[in-house]
């Protein structure tokens, strides 16, 4: 019995991976649009949405069977609970990724090259996302709660880039809804690092038992 809840302990964490990888490809695409779009990366941003959102699906499946057939030990109740905590943080990720490629075509080129450190912002985003998923599949505290400290870099941005922006409405009222879309754009990307976090949280609450939500 404990064999197989262990083979399907691993199926779990090869799926989170996976799906931890398409977030990864889909912040990208996000933000390559911002400089680069074309409908061939549309499409690239709509199919890998629509893998994330099966990879649900298919992952929710796998817990399901763990909790009704296996009946785990605390322990073990805990990190499946926490993977379907997981999954829907993800799941999101995919949508606020999907939503700043919808705002991209609409932009002048002005307002798509305007601020670079929102592609700093994706960077981060992106490792947060790899990092949270590393840290659930190899039970790593410290991992997690890097994740966690790595946020504030990223709040710190938005609120750099906000003032900036904000700024630039006030002095260029003529490009002010591009500058509006840039700004919804940096604050999509702060929710994604959010996201990630959420996902952190839910690996320490799976080694620990507890959930301290900053």
């Amino acid at each position: 019995m404990r064999i197989s809840y262990d083979n399907q302990l691993k199926e779990l964490n090869q799926e989170l991976t996976r799906m931890g990888g398409l977030c990864e490809q889909i912040i990208g695409f996000a933000a390559q649009a911002l400089t680069q779009w074309n409908e061939d990366l549309a499409e690239k941003v709509k199919k890998t949405g629509a893998e994330i959102d099966e990879m649900e699906r298919s992952i929710e499946a796998v817990c399901m069977r763990l909790l009704l057939r296996q009946q785990p030990v605390a322990g073990d109740l805990r990190l499946v609970s926490a993977a379907l905590k997981m999954i829907t943080d993800l799941e999101r990720i995919g949508d606020q990724a999907e939503d700043i490629v919808e705002i991209v075509p609409n932009m002048g080129e002005t307002g798509k090259n305007a601020h670079p450190k929102i592609q700093e912002m994706a960077k981060h985003a992106i490792s947060m996302v790899v990092d949270s998923v590393d840290a659930y599949t190899r039970q790593d505290m410290e991992l997690a709660k890097a994740v966690l400290e790595h946020d504030d870099v990223v709040d710190s941005d938005f609120v750099q880039i906000k003032k900036e922006l904000i700024g630039d409405i006030a002095s260029n009222p003529a490009q002010g809804e591009d500058t509006l879309d840039l700004l919804m754009i940096a604050k999509y990307f702060e929710r994604i690092a959010d996201h990630a976090t959420n996902v952190a949280e839910w690996v320490m609450y799976g080694m620990t038992g507890t959930h301290e939500v900053e």
